[in-house]
């Protein structure tokens, strides 16, 4: 019996050496495998794939030459098509129904306020095309009064971005079924993404507790608000400035009374 109980608990020892030996042996392993994971990614160049988007755009300005104006691609393989403003449900209609490209997926549309252009707004579209895992960057421009025909009737996705657009940017899209505003409140004077929209605004709202409702008023900044000394926090409080040097007296000087 004792024979017995000794020869299990040996077995026992043999078998737990075993298994702390393996876990030692791949602890390394996963720790250069951490190590690796976390290492920063680098796109690497593909010049086939770099060749491949100028060939692409290339036979994109040949086809629409009316509309496209130039065409790129970024150091990142990516295909900037510039057009012309009036060719902007042409190309997308294009990009979205050819066989080589099925660009039917409109992911973003911004703009890019640049006020020293004659041309000051830049509009962006950024296509994706699940067939070919491919994108397309499109872009046209327009100044503050000339509207931009609307890509809703190419994209239904466009419906929202451009009343976005619309309303942080100020840029017109005709035929457009519903451009209204959509992020500011009602009777919102301006476009708050242009550059040369205040930073404190026009106006103001609060809640009036005899209307019983919320109020929007002209912007009142107070006195204290509009000093501006351009020191650093330490000098500008006056818990933390430094007392003034006191004149010193000499020996035999009296104090100015």
């Amino acid at each position: 019996m004792a024979a017995s109980l000794l020869r299990l608990t040996r077995g026992t020892l043999c078998r737990s050496l075993a298994a702390v030996s393996r876990n030692a042996a791949l602890i390394p392993a996963r720790s250069e495998a951490t190590v690796t994971e976390t290492s920063p990614t680098v796109r690497p160049k593909d010049a086939v794939t770099h060749n491949q988007l100028s060939q692409f755009g290339e036979y994109v300005a040949e086809i629409l030459p009316k509309y496209v104006q130039q065409v790129q691609v970024t150091c990142y393989n990516e295909l900037d098509v510039m057009i012309h403003p009036e060719g902007v449900v042409p190309v997308l209609s294009f990009l979205r129904d050819h066989t080589n490209a099925q660009f039917r997926n409109l992911t973003d549309l911004t703009v890019v306020d640049v006020p020293t252009r004659q041309n000051r707004f830049e509009i962006v579209y950024n296509l994706l095309s699940l067939r070919f895992n491919s994108r397309i960057r499109v872009k046209t421009y327009t100044d503050e009064l000339t509207p931009v025909d609307s890509a809703v009737s190419v994209h239904q996705a466009a419906n929202w971005y451009e009343r976005e657009v619309w309303d942080m940017f100020g840029v017109f899209f005709a035929n457009h079924p519903d451009l209204r505003r959509i992020l500011t409140d009602y009777g919102f004077e301006g476009h708050p993404f242009r550059k040369d929209f205040p930073l404190s605004g026009y106006v103001e709202v609060r809640y009036d507790d005899e209307l019983k409702r919320v109020v929007a008023e002209p912007v009142e900044l107070a006195q204290e608000f509009r000093k501006f000394d351009l020191n650093s926090p330490w000098e500008a409080f006056p818990a933390y400035r430094e007392p003034k040097d006191s004149p010193k007296l000499e020996a035999g000087d009296k104090p100015a009374k």
